[in-house]
């Protein structure tokens, strides 16, 4: 297993920011308390999970520019 070669910028890479933000959506779910929770309805949780994800994985297939470490 090998790194990609400019893996130093990932914290740049749209695809890398919308799988932290999948992440800490589910670590919210599980840490909010009820009253918080409640704003949100039950069946949206996933689908906002699932957005972030699909929006990472099209920000993985788009240019981000040449001005990134390639």
């Amino acid at each position: 297993m090998q790194f990609v070669p400019n893996w130093r910028s990932a914290g740049r890479w749209l695809s890398m920011q919308f799988m932290a933000l999948a992440a800490a959506a589910q670590v919210a779910w599980e840490t909010l308390p009820p009253e918080a929770l409640a704003i949100i309805p039950v069946d949206w949780r996933g689908y906002i999970t699932l957005g972030l994800v699909i929006a990472a994985m099209i920000g993985r297939v788009i240019d981000q520019g040449a001005g990134a470490e390639r």
